[in-house]
């Protein structure tokens, strides 16, 4: 199966296929490429049930992991408006690769990833990290559910309901609150 996205007609008697240079490589040898569809690994785009997954969320059903992300907040200068918050998240590879044989990956691991960093006059309030680390149990379920289905790599991966019990119904990382980094500049 073919990406509608990869393929162009230039003019009505060619028509151009469009692959990735892993793919094309494959193919060059008469091989199936690694990622195709015929090995059972997905690759394209998600069905729309999972396209807002959060990045959060991602991390909590991620297999590999091996980078780490800092959160820098900053408080508004605006004493009218003191929820308001503005900074960046800078990702960080690691020298260690953390792999795993049962998912979700549990609180501890994920808060192992993050760090926040709140420059501010006051203490974060912690409802504020919310938007920006925003867990929906129900969404990680079955996204899981549907990874050990539709993708090789998952189909050994034992699910854990009783780490996903770990996780709010719809709320930020349990713990991460916990683990904030003030900066009062």
């Amino acid at each position: 199966m073919l990406d509608k996205e990869g393929i162009s007609s230039p003019s009505p008697t060619s028509t151009t296929v469009n692959v990735c240079p892993d793919c094309h490589r494959s193919l060059s040898k008469s091989k199936v490429p690694r990622f195709a569809l015929a090995n059972n690994l997905y690759r394209g785009s998600l069905p729309a049930q999972f396209r807002d997954l959060t990045w959060v969320e991602e991390m909590v059903c991620a297999l590999y992991r091996n980078i780490v992300h800092v959160t820098r907040l900053y408080q508004s200068s605006d004493p009218t408006q003191p929820f308001v918050f503005h900074g960046n998240t800078c990702a960080h590879e690691t020298n260690l690769l953390s792999t795993v044989k049962v998912l979700p990956r549990t609180p501890a691991d994920i808060n192992g990833m993050l760090t926040v960093v709140f420059v501010g006059a006051t203490k974060l309030d912690p409802k504020s990290l919310r938007t920006l680390f925003r867990v929906h149990k129900q969404a990680v379920w079955s996204f899981l559910c549907w990874l050990t289905s539709h993708n090789r790599l998952y189909h050994h991966i034992s699910l854990d309901t009783n780490i996903m019990d770990l996780y709010p119904e719809d709320g930020t990382v349990p713990g991460l609150a916990d683990r904030v980094v003030y900066d009062h500049e």
